[in-house]
Order: structure tokens, then sequence, then C-alpha cells
């Protein structure tokens, strides 16, 4: 296998530490980021060995940080091949109890980040035909009391990695989105417990469904995959 560079954000823990790591277990070369570096090292100290991992201090709702962060990668191996943009985050309450500050923080992080991410690293994945795969969720499709953040955000994230995918297909570049139901994972400060794993889908799983899409052939493109528990709850 040719040498293969992937970055996923928001990768120190949960769905993006499970992709990481399964990418690692394929012979990717991966960098990790996290809002802080602590996070980042302890993670990566934690995948190291499976393979060649690089953490990285990098905050998705800031551009510029983003670029960094491709650049930073890009003087480490040459290249990026995949961008797994799966940082985010998520409050929940009703419209008149949400905040305008817990609503910007949802969008920026939950869209205007994987715009950010997209931008920052497009150019190297065109020299690559690399592959996007955006993060998004069943809530990309699915409204429910409680949410206006969240579905606002990831309604956007899926609509918007649609339309990235038409603009990219010209280049060679592959774009995804996944959407997931409910993952064992850390999410909203949630702790992972005996109970998420007698039905939730596991960060594992997303990391199969990841590595099982970049080994899908050249000519064919998953553009958007649902995936949910197999039974549900109780």
């Amino acid at each position: 296998m040719s040498i293969k560079v992937a970055l996923v954000t928001g990768g120190s823990k949960g769905i993006g530490f499970g992709i990481a790591e399964a990418l690692l277990k394929n012979g990717y070369k991966v960098a990790i980021t996290s809002r802080t570096l602590n996070a980042a090292n302890e993670a990566a100290s934690s995948l190291v060995q499976h393979g060649d991992i690089l953490a990285i201090e990098s905050d998705v709702k800031d551009f510029q940080s983003q670029q960094e962060a491709v650049n930073l990668i890009v003087q480490k191996w040459g290249q990026l091949d995949v961008l797994i943009a799966n940082a985010g985050i998520g409050h929940f309450a009703p419209i008149d109890e949400i905040s305008p500050e817990q609503w910007l923080e949802t969008i920026d992080t939950n869209l205007t980040g994987v715009f950010y991410g997209i931008k920052a690293s497009v150019e190297e994945l065109k020299k690559t035909k690399g592959t996007i795969i955006t993060i998004s969720s069943l809530a990309g499709t699915n409204f429910f009391a409680g949410g206006s953040a969240y579905n606002a955000s990831k309604f956007g994230l899926t609509g918007f990695t649609q339309s990235v995918m038409l603009d990219l297909r010209k280049y060679g570049v592959k774009v995804s989105t996944i959407m997931p139901g409910s993952v064992a994972s850390h999410f909203n400060d949630h702790n992972p417990n005996a109970e998420d794993d007698a039905w939730k889908i596991q960060p594992e799983d997303m990391g199969k469904l990841v590595v099982d899409l970049l080994a899908m052939p050249a000519r064919t493109l998953p553009s958007k995959i649902e995936i949910r528990p197999t039974t549900p709850k109780g």
C-alpha cells in the first residue's frame, strides 16, 4: 500500500478516536486534532501502537487554525489524502430557552467548522484525488423538539456536503457524509457505559465503515450513508 495520510478533526475521543484507530490499523498515517494539545497528545499516546500518529491542537471554529493543521501535515508527510470532518457539539433546549451563544457555538462548530476544514484542505486533496467524509447525523434529516440548533447544523451539514460532492467530482475528489444514529461516545458530556454497549453503534463500527468507504472502487461513490443501531433502545 502506498502512503496514505488522513486528518481526523475531533479525533481525541469518541467517533473520531474510533475512526483514527481504524485508519492506523489499516496502514494510514493519521493526524488528529483537538481543541487542546493535552487531549490530542493523550489520545495519540494510546494510538501510537497502531501506527504513525500526529497530535495537533486546532479549533475547527478558527479557519487559520485549521489551515495551520493542514500545513503541519503536509510538512510532515508531504500530502493529504483523506479529511474526516468529525468534530461536533450539541446544545439541546427549546427555542425559548436556548441562548444565542449556544446557537452560534453549535452552528460554528458543526457547520462552519466543516466549511473551514474543507477550505483549508481542498487544494491538497485535489492533488491526491483524495476523499472527504463529513460526520453528520440522522438529526440531519429527522427533526425533534429541543433540537433547533443541532437540527439546523446537521440539516445544513448534510446539504452542504452533498453540494460539495458535486463541486469536487470533476477533480476526482470523493465526498461522502455519514449520518449515524445513537453512538456510544462522549458526545454532549455523556460517559459511555454498559447500557450503551448493549445496543448503540460503537466508535469502532464507525471506523470500520470509514475504512470500507475508502476501499470502494474509484468508480463508485457512496455519497450519503445512514446508519443506526440494529435494535432500538430497550
